[in-house]
This record gives C-alpha cells, structure tokens and sequence, in this order.
C-alpha cells in the first residue's frame, strides 16, 4: 500500500509515463489529472519498489462486480524491465483474493500499445466509447476459478 511519503515519487512517475501521450491524445491523458494523495488515502493505490525506490505503481478500486484496475504505470528508466507484467500480476491475485471473479479496466483508444499489451494478458475488449472527453477502450479479464467450480467437503 502506498504511503503519502510515496506522493512525489508517484507524482514523477505519472509524469514521465503519460507524458509521451500527450501529442498524440491532444492533452494530458486521465491518470495525469488525477488526486494522488486522495488515492493514497483510500488505499487503492500500491507501489512497487527496489531498494526504497518506488518505480511503479497500480491503482485498484473495489466495485460491486468487479476489481477496477484504474490505472498501472511503471517509471520511463524501468519500463520493459517487467514490472508492469509483475503489478498485473498483483491485481489478478488481489480480485482472487477479494472474490472477485474478474477484472475491468479502460485505456484511451489512441494508447494503442496499451490496448495490445492488456489483450496479450488476457484481457478481452468489451466497449468503446467516449467518456469525460476521452475516447475509451473498455476491456476485463476472468480470473478465478470458473464460477461453476466449488469444492465440497465430504462428510
């Protein structure tokens, strides 16, 4: 869980991972608008760190239906590094955890490597639409077992 210390180092690495999107979007993508320290406080918002260093981070919000990933972003000199796969990871592991049997998320359409990378993982598009002035790709994932699977003890 991140810690309000953990702010600026969150903040940096908003920065410098939605920045390259800026051109290409118009304007500052979503995660770059969005209250840190008010995450930080509701406790949706995890690190992962090297040595003290935090060099990524992931949003989750709990829904009724679903574990939201709202946001992953990993630092411009860690990227490719394989931390993101490692907070995906994570969350698939935290929606089990909490009885979730799937997780939804959203990406701005022109982020087009996000859309592939999320569809390499396993997640499946699931709508397209323009929301707060963004245009969106909506996407989820199973996790889990299948809802039909249960274990019953013998007597």
């Amino acid at each position: 869980m991140a810690r309000q210390a953990d702010l600026p180092a969150i903040e940096a690495i908003i920065t410098g991972a939605y920045t390259p999107f800026v051109r290409r979007i118009g304007r500052e993508p979503a995660p770059m608008r969005a209250d840190y320290a008010a995450l930080i406080q509701a406790g949706t918002v995890h690190v992962l760190e090297t040595d003290d260093q935090v060099l990524a981070l992931i949003v989750l919000i709990r829904e009724p239906e679903a574990l939201l990933l709202e946001n992953v972003a990993v630092a411009p000199a860690a990227q490719g590094t394989g931390l993101g796969s490692r907070l995906l990871a994570f969350a698939e592991q935290a929606a089990v955890q909490a009885g979730y049997r799937s997780i939804r998320l959203y990406t701005n359409a022109a982020m087009t490597e996000n859309v592939a990378l999320y569809a390499r993982r396993g997640y499946v598009e699931t709508g397209r639409r323009d929301e707060a002035g963004f245009s969106r790709v909506f996407m989820a994932k199973a996790v889990g077992p299948p809802a039909s699977e249960r274990i019953r003890s013998c007597p």
